[in-house]
């Protein structure tokens, strides 16, 4: 059986039910797609050895992109062991399956939800000397492709699997998968322990009632788990201060950059550096969702490298890593690239970049810096600059230093949406408008204008000391993607709301007694409506009192039975 025949991959589908009819893979597909490995040949150049599980079909187009996606091109010159992440488009027809869009991202928070049509792949690349080999060197990467942002867990996972699996090949990769087969499936708000080659890691999968910048996960007490469990703290964050380490004086500007969507490069000297700065970039508006195109390491051979590069219309808004030096001739018309160098010490602190005129991006070794034409419209915060410098001089390990950073971007970020927040829940519907008898009410429009007028009373200016032109982003923002995204998302949950809150009054009225001096045909549109709303309501797994939905099938089950046989076969047979 093809498991992609245009629609989706059994394996998924049975994993809708949380892997409980043990289809072969399906608790393993809630995890990952697919691990592949991926080698250099010398007649072919990278080429996928192996993929697994076996059943699993990647398309022609797909697989070219894991290939070249997988090893660092030739100047990074990464020889040993290197780790970095990428993303790719996925070939068209496929869908994710039910398991995935309803039950998990149902509970996920909008940042760790699953990807609908990109893969995300996780690769450990090893080069070393090898006089058996033509080249003189073995390399081979092993790469983890999921839908699943999960960046900490499967690192840590890749650096548990992958020193192994070079020894051992094929056979050690087989027990590897069989054993994710037996994990249980993500599940948003659990600790899960997750038992691989010896070793036990504990997770906690973050859920969005969780809040926002709360405490590290804790080791829960086990009895019994030989070994002990190693606890993963995370299994998404990345370590946000080495990221930004060298653009600290500037982080002002990534970041409204990032919120805004603007097109950007961020050119770096390795895979790793690249893919970690443009994947801190997407988080760094957390627990916003960056509703951008972004690519954490892209190459010359990408698929999509014509449509990101053509110079006969405006860069995308996208967001790309890139390690090769020909991008910055290609990237010229850009309007901002971050050019990022190895990390240099001035004293006891890393050397910060400066932010240069675009005019000065013309050759092959350009200087480190920012080089944009971009005016912000906050100002930079001073006293966050020197607690980190601060920390830097005595010393502070990184994992404080970033927990200050992912603090202090999380309170600006909120003090950015907080505002917009409110204003939405303003345009919600009262809920004594909301009768049986008749359609839910709508859902006022977003004005932009009259949100604006809030901003006095209830902007960002009650949670946030920085000063600046708040007016003047929340209007550009107005025009991202990452505005649109926002507002869809929020719009879904609310029309859900409304009919979650539209059933529950349906339930509460009295239906049979409505029905007795109705006619027949009002009374089989009303079981049709009726019918209708409880299968959406399922199928969307509305958020309902208990027992609405069940009281509502039994109505509409006594009053189908109370009509005459004809009717009732017609409506059972509907």
């Amino acid at each position: 059986m093809n498991p992609f025949d245009g629609s989706g991959s059994p394996r998924h589908e049975e994993a809708a039910d949380g892997g409980a009819s043990r289809c072969p893979w399906a608790r393993f597909s809630s995890w990952l797609e697919c691990v592949c490995v991926v080698t250099f040949d010398l007649e072919l150049g990278q080429a996928i050895e192996l993929v697994y599980p076996q059943d699993v079909k990647l398309t022609e187009k797909e697989k070219t992109s894991i290939c070249y996606l997988s090893f660092p091109d030739s100047y990074s010159g990464c020889l040993g062991d290197t780790q970095f992440s990428f993303r790719l488009r996925q070939s068209v027809g496929r869908r994710a399956s039910r398991f995935r869009e309803d039950v998990y991202n149902r509970d996920a928070p909008v940042t760790l939800q699953t990807e609908v049509s990109h893969f995300f792949g996780y690769v450990y690349f090893r080069q070393v000397k090898d006089v058996s080999v033509k080249r003189g060197y073995f390399q081979k990467s092993l790469v983890l492709v999921s839908r699943l942002p999960y960046t900490h867990l499967f690192h840590s996972l890749l650096q548990i699997v992958a020193p192994e699996f070079f020894e051992k090949l094929e056979p050690c990769l087989e027990a590897v998968c069989n054993e994710i087969d037996q994990w249980p499936s993500p599940v948003p708000g659990l600790t899960l322990n997750l038992p691989v080659m010896g070793v036990v890691l504990q997770v906690r999968i973050p859920s969005k009632t969780d809040k926002p910048g709360g405490s590290p996960v804790r080791q829960t007490t086990t009895q019994d788990l030989l070994p002990t469990p190693t606890v993963l703290p995370t299994i998404h964050e990345l370590d946000l201060f080495k990221c930004f380490q060298s653009v600290l004086i500037h982080l002002h500007i990534l970041w409204e950059l990032t919120l805004l969507g603007e097109p950007l490069v961020v050119m770096a000297p390795s895979p790793t550096i690249s893919s970690e700065t443009v994947l801190a970039l997407v988080s760094s508006i957390s627990p916003l969702k960056f509703c951008c195109d972004f690519r954490p390491y892209f190459t010359i051979h990408d698929s999509e490298f014509r449509e990101y590069t053509t110079r006969t219309q405006a860069p995308p808004n996208v967001v790309l890593g890139v390690t090769n030096p020909f991008f910055i001739k290609t990237f010229q018309n850009w309007p901002h690239v971050v050019r990022l160098g190895e990390i240099k010490m001035a004293g006891d602190l890393p050397k910060q970049v400066k932010v240069k005129k675009l005019s000065k991006l013309k050759t092959l070794d350009t200087k480190p810096g920012i080089y944009t034409a971009y005016k912000t419209f906050l100002h930079k915060d001073k006293i966050l600059i020197k607690r980190l410098l601060k920390g830097i001089q005595r010393k502070r390990p990184s994992e404080v230093q970033s927990a200050i950073l992912r603090r202090h971007l999380l309170e600006l970020t909120q003090s950015f949406i907080i505002p917009l927040e409110r204003y939405m829940a303003s345009l919600m519907p009262l809920q004594r408008s909301v009768t049986p008898w008749k359609t839910p009410p709508q859902i006022r429009p977003f004005s932009q204008d009259e949100f604006m007028t809030t901003l006095d009373h209830t902007g960002p200016q009650l949670t946030s000391g920085l000063k600046g032109d708040w007016m003047g982003l929340y209007r550009k923002f107005f025009r991202s993607q990452n505005f649109d995204g926002w507002y869809r998302h929020r719009h879904k949950e609310m029309t859900q709301k409304l009919e979650s809150l539209h059933l529950e009054v349906i339930c509460d009225a009295d239906l049979l007694g409505w029905t007795k001096d109705k006619s027949e045909v009002e009374i089989v549109d009303l079981i049709l409506k009726l019918r209708e709303k409880l299968i959406k309501a399922r199928r969307q797994q509305l958020q309902v009192k208990d027992g609405v939905l069940d009281k509502l099938d039994a109505f509409i089950n006594s009053i189908i039975s109370s009509l005459p046989e004809d009717l009732q076969t017609v409506l059972n047979t509907h």
